[in-house]
């Protein structure tokens, strides 16, 4: 039974149509968008990756601001919109006039990787669904091509990633066209609900196979031969860029080095209490020690992916049934979360939202590096909380399902970072709260996915900003080689995941410390409003994820002005 029907229906503003015009500007500009969306009519395309194809964002985001001038809030709800507008388009156009976005390549959020990533979004039910698949594999070579384009002109203009992100993208362009990479296999293992492709359909996604893989052979050897000698070795981008980017990911301006200096007491704080959890797993116990035997413990482990997968599952349904009603108003459609094991073998866990009429569901996605197959429910539990319920699902599906109160941007658009993963850390913490990690091992898990996350704000902000290293952990100016061994003290996690974060923050700069910061702001609004009189924790969820996704200064403007 739904606990909560969708709010009262309210009449569509001025500032609501211009909202809604920019959407439906950006689904045209990005098909990708409208797959993710489930908007029809886009299934074969991709965006213009091209230096004109840029600019036309730009454009969009200029207008959509020329338009909201002179504009006066109806409500509550519109003076959220104008604010979360202003704030994203008019620093999206400032990292544009920087021109950074020219130049975006990294090892996880690039085109690179976008460019391949849609095709896991896309339907394969029925054989119009693989047709569509060969359409767009079609289609590969002339998104690759736009994005070189704009590679090269950001080259030409001195703006190019690190070597190593270079590098790592090479290998990844590489491996996704190889004999058995992700094209091959797309084609090798097509099949519909009813059985076996036709032979036009499978001879055209054997095709559009060929010239994907033969796309990314040709981006692989651009930047092996054409950006790698421009790439600079250094890492570290420095202040400037930096608090761009920090801005980007947090919609919300920090003073970096107090939150430097913060993140450095926090980490030493989270390692306290991880000393008192594994006193109490055994008396004595040091964290390591502690670990081991949580690690030793069979009750406690997983053999094999859909060992994982089935686990994953299993729990997010059960704090979904426990939690709806009860601690939030979880509508029955948003109640379905698929948990699945990613295609690729990159590292990492993520969320994808459900389609804009919930026919496909939010999904939780784990990326197995090859070779691992044995894994810890300890260690991954709050992960679970984190991408599920309460966390990215609850977050996310929230802001689609509230079709009657949001425009279609605050609905679906509308992303900041350090909203987003601060949520999901805040509802580890509020997993903590509510009881659901009152087992040790449990409790020791989610405080090294906490300690990680402390961790990174230090590293990422000392690296890039070339800070002193704290004395607990080093000595001299931060370097990317020191700050590898900082990561292995910090990030319990295996030696391919952690290759793979050490190279995340340095080709992302700003992204991961917006999480521990984000749950810094998130839990500094929590502490305003408890201090009122009437606060309700409920109702506080209820309100604050009927905004959306919006930066975190307009969250905190939205809910602390609103009383």
């Amino acid at each position: 039974m739904t606990t909560e029907t969708a709010p009262a229906a309210r009449p569509q503003t001025r500032i609501d149509a211009v909202a809604d015009a920019y959407t439906d500007t950006l689904v045209s500009l990005n098909p990708s968008l409208a797959t993710t969306l489930g908007v029809p009519g886009h299934e074969t395309e991709f965006q213009d990756f091209s230096p004109a194809g840029i600019a036309g964002f730009a454009e969009a985001a200029r207008k959509a601001l020329s338009d909201l001038e002179g504009l006066e809030p109806q409500d509550e709800v519109d003076t959220v919109t104008l604010d979360a507008m202003q704030e994203r388009l008019g620093l999206q156009l400032l990292i544009h006039a920087s021109g950074w976005d020219y130049a975006d390549l990294n090892n996880i959020a690039s085109p690179a990787q976008d460019i391949r990533s849609i095709f896991d979004l896309m339907p394969t039910a029925t054989e119009q669904d693989w047709a569509n698949i060969a359409g767009r594999a079609h289609n590969v070579p002339g998104a690759i091509e736009g994005y070189i384009e704009s590679l090269r002109s950001a080259r030409d203009a001195g703006r190019v990633a690190a070597a190593r992100q270079v590098k790592i993208v090479i290998d990844q362009a590489t491996r996704y066209a190889a004999a058995d990479g992700f094209f091959a296999k797309l084609a090798g293992g097509a099949a519909t609900a009813a059985g076996p492709l036709g032979t036009e359909v499978r001879q055209k996604l054997d095709a559009g196979s060929a010239a994907a893989r033969g796309a990314y052979i040709r981006l692989a050897e651009f930047l092996c031969d054409e950006l790698l000698p421009a790439a600079p070795q250094k890492d570290a981008v420095g202040r400037a860029r930096y608090a761009l980017a920090s801005r980007a990911f947090l919609g919300a301006v920090v003073d970096l080095d107090e939150t430097y200096a913060w993140g450095v007491q926090e980490l030493d704080r989270i390692i306290a209490e991880q000393e008192e959890v594994a006193a109490a797993i055994k008396p004595g116990a040091g964290i390591a020690e502690a670990k081991e035997i949580l690690n030793s413990d069979p009750a406690r482990r997983l053999k094999g992916t859909e060992a994982l997968r089935e686990w994953m599952q299993e729990l997010s349904d059960k704090a979904v049934a426990e939690l709806a009603g009860v601690h939030f108003d979880i509508p029955d459609v948003m109640k379905k979360l698929e948990c699945l094991i990613a295609p690729t073998d990159e590292g990492g866990i993520y969320y994808t939202g459900p389609s804009d009429d919930f026919s496909r569901p939010g999904r939780m996605w784990w990326s197995v590096p090859a070779g691992e197959d044995s894994f810890t429910t300890w260690a991954e539990t709050t992960t679970v909380y984190h991408e599920g319920v309460p966390g990215h699902h609850l977050q996310v599906a929230t802001a689609t399902y509230r079709r009657e109160l949001l425009n279609k941007w605050r609905r679906n658009i509308c992303w900041t970072s350090g909203h987003g993963e601060g949520w999901a850390l805040y509802a580890e913490r509020l997993m903590q709260e509510l009881g659901y990690l009152n087992d040790p091992g449990d409790h020791m898990g989610m405080l090294d996915m906490q300690r990680m996350r402390a961790a990174r704000v230090v590293f990422d902000i000392g690296v890039h900003l070339e800070l002193a290293m704290p004395a607990r952990w080093g000595s001299g100016t931060w370097t990317p080689e020191k700050g590898y061994d900082f990561l292995k003290q910090n990030l319990a996690i295996s030696e391919g995941q952690l290759d793979f974060e050490f190279a995340r923050y340095l080709g992302w700069p700003g992204q991961a410390p917006s999480y521990k910061v984000g749950q810094r702001l998130w839990e500094q609004i929590r502490a305003e409003l408890e201090a009122r009189p009437g606060f309700n924790l409920k109702d506080f969820h209820t309100r604050a994820l009927n905004v959306g996704s919006v930066g975190l200064d307009t969250l905190r403007r939205a809910l602390l002005t609103g009383d």
